[in-house]
């Protein structure tokens, strides 16, 4: 197997990737209980030697509800019923998904309501309140 090149700058060799396979669910025919097409990735992030401290915690915090306990980002591929097939399509998702968690997320900038809006949302708080004191049975207009 051949590195997983994730951007420029990160390459992952192949003996931080584990996998395994394991029978598929979905069509199949006659073959469906005999082979073991689905692929299982995984890529322990705290383990892994090729990621620099900034890169590991950025992932762990990105990825954190994709991890398993021990840390690994676990991908599933049986979209296929090839075993080569459903491995490259795993390897492509995990490209992805640690691209993805690697992109710099864009700092929101602060802005101030126009004055429009802050007269339209007095204006239905005044509305609010006039409501209310009609409930009440001591409305003065």
């Amino acid at each position: 197997m051949e590195p997983l090149r994730v951007n420029s700058r990160l390459v992952i060799p192949p003996g931080e990737l584990k996998v395994s396979f394991a029978r598929s669910s979905g069509p199949g025919g006659q073959k469906v209980n005999k082979t073991a097409s689905q692929v299982q990735l995984r890529f322990s992030v705290p383990e892994s030697a090729c990621l620099g401290e900034r890169r590991r915690e950025l992932l762990l915090r990105a990825l954190k509800g994709r991890l398993t306990d021990a840390g690994e980002l676990l991908i599933r591929a049986q979209r296929h019923r090839e075993q080569a097939r459903n491995l490259e399509d795993a390897r492509q998702r995990l490209g992805e998904a640690l691209r993805e968690a690697l992109k710099p997320k864009k700092a929101r900038k602060a802005t101030k309501p126009t004055r429009a809006s802050q007269e339209r949302r007095m204006e239905a708080k005044r509305q609010r309140g006039r409501r209310k004191q009609e409930r009440g049975g001591r409305f003065e207009p």
